[in-house]
C-alpha cells in the first residue's frame, strides 16, 4: 500500500505564481522564483509540478540539486541541472556559445574535450555570465526553465551564480526556480535581497491546515470522502504539523503497524493506547527499521552515517560487502520506499528524503552513532589507502569532507579541522575561493590552539580572493605578534602581499598600502629575493593609479621619481622572479616595465612584452599570454592604427574563455573603430559589451567602453549623447581614473570640434595636459602629442610668444608656444604613434607655410595623408583645420581641401563642420552651390509635410534650444534667413511655437538615436 499522494493540496496559490512565471517566460521576460519552506513541507513537489507544467509548454527544463552530506562540491548543482538536459538532448551547438564554451566546460562535461582548457580560473562571473547566455540560447524559442533545489545547502560558488542570474535574467526567456530552507545562511540572505530589489519572487510555504491534510491523506489512500475515520486524519494532522513528508511517514507507521487498514468498503483505525502510537518520526523510522532485515538494517543506518545522499564506493568500503550482497540490500531498502538511485549520478543514492537520514541516525544513542562514524571514516582512509598501493592513500576532496564529517560526528575535532583545512588550501588553489573559505572557516573552529593561526592565514586569502577584503583585513589584523623572518612570519607576509595584489587591482590604495607595510614589517630588514620582487610588484602597480593623494599629492617631480624608481625595481624583480621559479610575479612585472617603459618608446614597451609572452608560454600561464598579446596589439594599434594583431589578441582571448580579457580587447576594438570612422561596427561592439562588463564587474573595461560610447557620440557630433554617455563615465568613476585625458582630448575636445567650438576644444586639451603633468599617464591619444600642438599653431601662439618674447627680449620665451609644443610632441614617443604624426605633419605644414617654404609645406601634408590613411574623419578634420591657414599664407589646395572635407562631413551628418567648410570657401570667393540633396534624411513625416533639407538642418539644431544666432553661426547663414526657415517649419510640422518645435526635435532625435551616418567613412573619403 502506499503512503505518497499523487497530487498536491494546498499549494493553489504557490502554482499560481509557476504558472504566471511560465506565461511570462514564454513571452520572453525571465522571472526568479524562490520556494521557501522548513524540510518536508513540499519544496520539491512543487518544483516537480513546475517542471510537469514546463513540458507541457515544450519548454526545456534543467533540474538540479545541491548535496544534503554537508559536503562543498563546487557547483554542484548547476552541474547537475545541465547533465539533466544534456544527457537525453545533447548540447547545443550554437555559434553563439562559442566565446563561453571554455568557461562552461567545467559544467558541461561534453565540451570538456572540445573546448580549450583555459589555463587559469574562471572567474564566478564570467562562468555566471555563460550560464545565463547558455540559458537564453536554451529559451530562445519558447522559454527555458531551470530548477535548483535545497540551495540552503549549496556551495558558496553556486550562490553567487544564482545571484547573478537572478539579477539579469528579466530581459530573458528564461525562468530560474530555487527551493531553500529559511534556515540562515548565504541561501536566505539571497532570496531576501533578491525580494526587496525587485528581481525575485519568494514564495513561503506554510504547513497545511486540517482540511489539506485531509485532502492529501485521502489521495494517498485513493479514498474517498468520508472514507477515512476522522480520528486518523486528528491523529496525523496533529502530530504531523501539516508537514506533508511527515503526514506520509506517519501514515505509513499506521499502514505497516495494521492500525489503519480497509475493512466492509473503507478504512478502519484500530485503538492500540497513545503509549504505543509513534510520538514523531524518530520513532516511526525507528519501528519501520525493526521490521527490516538485519543486514538491509544495519546497511540503512551506515549509509545514513555517510549522509542523505552516498555513493555505492563509500558504502562497499564502511560494509566490506561484496557487490552481490551490496546490491541485493539496496535493492530491498529502495523497495521499501527508504532509498532511491539518484538519477544524477549512476554510483550514488539518496534517502527519499533528507529528514530519513536525521531520523534514522538519531534512533541510535550517541554512543552508537559515534562509533558508527569512526568505523566509516577508518574504513573510507584504508580504502584509499588500499587503492594506492600505499600505506596513507590521498583521498579525493568529497572523500577528504566526508571522512572530516565523520570525525566531527565521532568526536575527534583536531582530525576533522585538519581534513577541512586540507580540502580548503586544494580548493584555494584550484580558484574555488568561496567554498575553499568555508572549509576554512570550519577548519578554524575545530583547530586545535597551535594550529589555529595557519588556517586563518590561508582563510585570509581566500576571503580576498572571493571578494571579502574586509573579512580578509580583519582576520590578518587579529593574529598574534610572531618573530620577524620566522617560518610564521614569511606565510603571513605572503598572505599580506596576496591580500595586497587584490587590493591594488580594486583600487583600494591604502588598503593595499596598510598589507605592504605588514608583509615588510614581517620580513624584517632582509627579505629573501623573490619575497621582495613580490611586494615590489605590487607597489609599482599601486604607483600607476592615480594619486588619492590629492590630498596634497606628491607633485611632478616626485610623482616621476616614483615611477622612475617603480621601474627601477620591478626590473630588477622580473629577473629575480624569473630566476626564483616565480613566473606569475615575473609576467606582472613585465606587464608594469611595458607600460612605464612607453615613454622611451614603444619598441622597449614591446620587448617587456615579448619577454613576458615568452614566460607566459614557458610555464603555460594562459591568461598571462592573452595579455602579453592585448598589449602587444595595442601598442601595434596605436603604432599604426591597424587592428589586425588586436584581433589576434581577441582570438587568443576567445580562445582563453576569459570574458574579462574578451571585454577589455571589444573595448580597444570599438575606439579603433571610433578613431576609423566606422561608426556602426563601434556602436555594435559597444552595445554588445557595455552592459556584460557591468554584470562582470569588470570595472576598467566597463569604463573603457563607457569612454568609447561617448567618444562615438563625439565623433559624430552628437552632442546630447555625448553629455549622457559621459554622465554614465562619471558614474562608474572614470573620472578618478587613468582615462580623465583619453576623456578630455579624445572624446571633449574632439566634441567640440565636431561644434566649430575651437576654443572649447583647445581648453579640453589644455586641462588633459594639465591632468598628465599632475599624474602619472600612459595614454598618448590625449591630444598632447598631435592635436593640441596643431591648434595651439593655428591659433596663432607660436606667432604671438615669438612677438612677446622679441619685445621682452627674452628669446627662451618663445619655448611656451604652439612651436615648442609641436617640438616637444615631435621628439615624445608619442608623436611617432600613426593618430599623432597625422597632426602633427599638418603642424609641420603650417610652419613651412607660414615661413614661406610651399614646397616644404605641400611634402609634408602628404606625409600626413599618408599616416591617415586608416583616420577618414580625423584626415578631413585635418584638412578642414588647415585649410584657413593655407588660404593666408597660400599654399597647397585649400579649395580642395575644403571641399573633400565639407563633402564628406555633410555626408556624415556633421553640418557645423559641413557649414563652416562652406563658409570659408565663401569668403575665399569660391562659388559654394547650395546641397539640395540629403531628402534621404529627412524622416517620412517631415518629407511628406513638405520639409526642405535646409530646413531640416535648422530642425536638427533645435533640440538643444539655440538662439537664431547660434543656428546662423553653426550653418553659416544670415539670422533673417534663419527666421524666415523657423516660421516654414512651424507652417509644416503645426506647431503653434518655437517652444513646440524644439520639443518636436528633440523627440525626433531621441527616436533616431543610434542611426548610423547616411554614408560610411570609407565612402565618403
Amino acid at each position: 500500500m502506499r503512503a505518497t499522494s499523487s497530487v498536491i493540496v494546498g499549494r493553489d496559490a504557490e502554482i499560481g505564481i509557476l504558472d504566471e512565471a511560465l506565461e511570462s517566460v514564454r513571452g520572453g521576460a525571465g522571472r526568479a522564483v524562490f520556494l521557501v519552506g522548513e524540510a518536508g513541507i513540499g519544496k520539491s513537489r512543487l518544483a516537480g509540478e513546475c517542471a510537469l507544467r514546463a513540458y507541457d509548454r515544450d519548454m526545456p527544463v534543467l533540474r538540479g540539486r545541491a548535496t544534503s552530506t554537508g559536503l562543498v562540491v563546487p557547483f554542484r548543482p548547476l552541474v547537475e541541472a545541465l547533465s539533466s538536459r544534456f544527457r537525453a538532448a545533447g548540447a547545443p551547438d550554437d555559434p553563439e556559445l562559442d566565446p563561453y564554451r571554455p568557461a562552461l566546460a567545467g559544467l558541461v562535461p561534453e565540451w570538456r574535450a572540445t573546448a580549450a582548457a583555459p589555463g587559469y580560473t574562471i572567474s564566478l562571473v564570467e562562468l555566471a555570465e555563460a550560464l545565463l547566455r547558455l540559458l537564453a540560447v536554451l529559451g530562445r524559442e519558447r522559454g527555458c526553465v531551470i530548477l535548483l533545489e535545497d540551495l540552503h545547502d549549496s556551495d558558496t560558488e553556486t550562490i553567487a551564480v544564482v545571484e547573478y542570474v537572478v539579477d539579469n535574467v528579466a530581459d530573458l526567456p528564461v525562468l530560474l526556480v530555487g527551493t531553500l530552507r529559511p534556515d540562515p545562511g548565504p541561501a536566505s540572505d539571497l532570496a531576501l535581497a533578491a525580494e526587496l530589489r525587485n528581481t525575485a519572487t519568494v514564495a513561503e510555504l506554510e504547513p497545511l491546515d486540517e482540511a489539506a491534510v485531509r485532502r492529501m491523506v485521502d489521495a494517498c489512500l485513493d479514498a474517498r470522502p468520508g472514507e477515512v475515520p476522522p480520528a486518523a486524519h486528528r491523529h496525523l494532522s496533529q502530530r504531523a504539523g501539516g508537514n506533508p513528508y511527515l503526514v506520509e511517514v506517519l501514515l505509513a507507521d499506521l499502514l505497516d503497524m495494521g492500525r489503519l487498514s480497509r475493512a466492509d468498503g473503507g478504512w478502519l483505525l484500530a485503538d492500540h493506547g497513545e503509549a504505543t502510537v509513534p510520538t514523531g518520526a524518530v520513532r516511526s523510522w525507528a519501528r519501520r527499521l525493526s521490521r527490516l532485515d538485519e543486514p538491509v538494517r544495519e546497511l540503512l543506518l551506515l549509509a545514513a552515517t555517510l549522509g542523505g545522499r552516498f555513493s555505492v564506493g563509500a558504502l562497499r568500503a564502511v560494509t566490506g560487502l561484496d557487490d552481490r550482497a551490496l546490491f541485493a540490500h539496496l535493492r530491498s531498502a529502495s523497495e521499501a520506499g527508504i532509498i532511491a538511485p539518484d538519477g544524477a549520478a549512476h554510483d550514488h543514492y539518496t534517502f527519499r528524503h533528507v529528514l530519513t537520514a536525521d531520523a534514522l541516525r538519531a534512533s541510535l544513542p550517541p554512543a552508537e552513532q559515534a562509533a558508527l562514524a569512526r568505523r566509516a571514516a577508518t574504513a573510507i582512509e584504508r580504502s584509499a589507502a588500499e587503492l594506492s598501493g600505499e600505506s596513507s592513500g590521498e583521498l579525493s576532496g568529497e572523500q577528504s569532507q566526508l571522512v572530516a564529517t565523520l570525525r566531527l560526528a565521532a568526536g575527534d575535532k583536531v582530525a576533522a579541522s585538519r581534513q577541512f583545512a586540507q580540502v580548503g588550501r586544494q580548493m584555494l588553489d584550484a580558484g574555488a575561493s568561496g567554498s575553499a573559505a568555508v572549509l576554512l572557516e570550519r577548519a578554524r573552529g575545530l583547530a586545535a590552539d597551535t594550529e589555529r593561526d595557519d588556517v586563518t592565514v590561508q582563510l585570509a586569502i581566500a576571503q580576498a580572493e572571493s571578494g571579502r577584503l574586509t573579512a580578509a583585513s580583519v582576520l590578518l589584523d587579529d593574529l598574534p605578534p610572531v618573530l620577524a623572518g620566522s617560518r610564521a612570519a614569511e606565510e603571513r607576509a605572503q598572505a599580506h602581499t596576496q591580500v595586497a595584489w587584490v587590493a591594488t587591482m580594486a583600487e583600494q590604495q591604502e588598503e593595499a598600502r596598510r598589507r605592504i607595510r605588514a608583509a615588510r614589517a614581517l620580513l624584517g630588514s632582509s627579505p629573501r629575493p623573490e619575497q621582495e620582487a613580490a611586494l615590489v610588484v605590487v607597489e609599482g602597480h599601486l604607483a600607476l593609479l592615480p594619486e588619492q593623494a590629492d590630498r596634497g599629492g606628491p607633485g611632478q617631480r616626485a610623482g616621476r621619481e616614483r615611477l622612475k624608481e617603480a621601474e627601477r625595481s620591478a626590473r630588477h624583480a622580473a629577473l629575480t622572479a624569473e630566476q626564483r621559479g616565480r613566473p606569475v610575479v615575473a609576467c606582472q612585472a613585465w606587464q608594469l616595465l611595458a607600460l612605464l617603459s612607453r615613454e622611451r618608446g614603444f619598441d622597449e614597451a614591446d620587448a617587456c612584452l615579448v619577454r613576458m609572452l615568452e614566460v607566459a608560454e614557458k610555464h603555460r600561464l594562459a591568461v598571462s599570454r592573452a595579455e602579453a598579446l592585448v598589449r602587444l596589439g595595442t601598442n601595434a594599434f596605436m603604432r599604426t592604427g591597424e587592428a589586425t594583431q588586436l584581433e589576434t589578441a581577441r582570438a587568443a582571448a576567445h580562445e582563453l574563455g576569459s570574458l574579462a580579457v574578451l571585454q577589455t580587447v571589444d573595448g580597444l576594438l570599438a575606439m579603433q573603430s571610433v578613431l576609423g570612422g566606422r561608426w556602426d561596427r563601434a556602436r555594435e561592439i559597444v552595445e554588445r559589451s557595455v552592459e556584460a562588463s557591468a554584470r562582470l564587474q569588470n570595472l576598467s573595461a566597463h569604463r573603457y567602453l563607457l569612454l568609447v560610447d561617448a567618444t562615438l557620440a563625439a565623433h559624430q557630433g552628437r552632442a546630447r549623447e555625448q553629455e549622457r554617455a559621459l554622465g554614465r563615465f562619471r558614474r562608474a568613476g572614470g573620472e578618478e581614473s587613468m582615462l580623465v585625458p583619453l576623456q578630455r582630448g579624445l572624446c571633449q575636445a574632439m566634441g567640440a570640434l565636431m561644434a566649430e567650438d575651437r576654443q572649447r576644444a583647445t581648453a579640453e586639451l589644455d586641462a588633459a595636459l594639465a591632468w598628465e603633468r599632475e599624474h602619472p599617464s600612459f595614454f598618448y591619444l590625449s591630444g598632447r602629442y598631435g592635436l593640441r600642438p596643431l591648434l595651439r599653431i593655428l591659433d596663432g601662439a607660436d606667432a604671438k610668444d615669438r612677438g612677446d618674447a622679441a619685445r621682452s627680449g627674452d628669446a627662451a620665451g618663445a619655448g611656451d608656444g604652439g612651436r615648442a609644443a609641436y617640438e616637444e610632441a615631435l621628439a615624445s614617443p608619442g608623436g611617432q604613434l600613426a593618430w599623432n604624426r597625422m597632426f602633427l605633419g599638418m603642424a609641420d605644414a603650417v610652419l613651412r607655410g607660414r615661413d614661406g617654404d610651399a614646397d616644404g609645406a605641400r611634402r609634408a601634408v602628404e606625409e600626413a595623408g599618408r599616416a591617415a590613411t586608416v583616420f577618414p574623419q580625423a584626415w578631413h578634420l585635418a584638412l578642414r583645420l588647415t585649410a584657413e591657414a593655407a588660404l593666408a599664407d597660400s599654399w597647397g589646395d585649400p579649395v580642395g581641401w575644403l571641399r573633400t572635407a565639407e563633402e564628406y562631413f555633410h555626408e556624415a551628418g556633421v553640418q557645423p563642420v559641413a557649414g563652416a567648410c562652406r563658409a570659408v570657401l565663401r569668403q575665399a570667393g569660391v562659388s559654394v552651390p547650395q546641397r539640395r540633396g540629403g531628402r534621404e534624411r529627412i524622416p517620412a513625416e517631415l518629407r511628406t509635410a513638405g520639409v526642405t533639407p535646409r530646413e531640416y538642418e535648422v530642425f536638427v539644431l533645435l533640440m538643444e534650444r539655440p538662439g537664431n544666432q547660434q543656428i546662423a553661426q553653426r550653418l553659416c547663414i544670415s539670422p533673417r534667413t534663419v527666421e524666415k526657415h523657423m516660421a516654414s517649419l512651424m507652417t509644416k510640422t503645426g506647431c503653434v511655437d518655437r517652444a513646440a518645435l524644439c520639443a518636436l526635435s528633440a523627440e525626433r532625435a531621441e527616436e533616431a538615436r543610434g542611426a548610423p551616418p547616411a554614408a560610411s567613412a570609407a565612402a565618403a573619403t
